[in-house]
């Protein structure tokens, strides 16, 4: 039986990825044919020009680049967080650091590579969204490398050189060809994307009709 490939564009400090992700998940439960299903993750930059090490979150970024004063952030984040319990997640925002995901991405290529893509990712955006973690920082991701499995030295070295950069811009550009300008946005065997963190029910549509 042919394999039924289905791209996901996310960045590691989307929080919206991390809810799109469990409902993927859901909807991959609901499928019968689940073991045909061959997840690729795709890299997507919300903010490129980002700091890698930064101590500023999303919060205190809310206010300096939106003049959102803390407790209107705290309202909104809500909302953020009242989704993510629904699916399972454990969300403390206002410890979040919104940093430059680029050497996180290229990680994330590496452990592809080994078979280790889904625990990595899982595992980094558990990191940003509940623990406050600096995931541009190397120190940081190759420990949370580790915890998913990953071989502390290869991965050491892709962090020390340029190691799948051209990956992740090949991703990039390949997102802007289809027009997906958010996400998570979801690609099912080519179909055109959709993005959003898409209840269960719709993703299983998707995968129900690319069968």
């Amino acid at each position: 039986m042919n394999e039924i490939t289905v791209d996901i564009w996310t960045d590691v400090v989307c929080p919206w990825c991390y809810i799109g992700k469990r409902r993927f998940e859901r909807a991959l439960g609901a499928f019968d044919a689940k073991e045909r299903v061959r997840v690729r993750w795709r890299s997507f930059e919300l903010d490129p020009a980002a700091l890698r090490l930064t101590d500023e979150t999303i919060p205190e970024r809310m206010l300096r680049r939106q003049g959102i004063p803390p407790h209107e952030a705290e309202r909104l984040l809500a909302g953020v967080t009242a989704q993510a319990e629904a699916e399972g997640l454990v969300y403390h925002l206002d410890r979040a650091r919104p940093c430059n995901t680029f050497d996180a991405h290229r990680l994330v290529h590496h452990a592809a590579s080994v078979g280790l893509a889904e625990p990595f990712q899982e595992r980094l955006m558990r990191a940003y969204t509940a623990e406050g973690a600096s995931v541009g920082d190397h120190a940081t991701l190759l420990a949370l490398a580790e915890e998913a499995g990953l071989d502390a030295g290869p991965a050491a070295g892709v962090l020390a050189g340029g190691a799948y950069a051209q990956d992740v811009r090949a991703d990039e550009e390949r997102a802007a060809r289809l027009g997906v300008g958010g996400v998570p946005a979801f690609v099912v065997e080519g179909r055109p994307p959709l993005a959003g963190a898409l209840p269960a029910a719709v993703l299983t549509s998707l995968l129900e009709d690319a069968r």
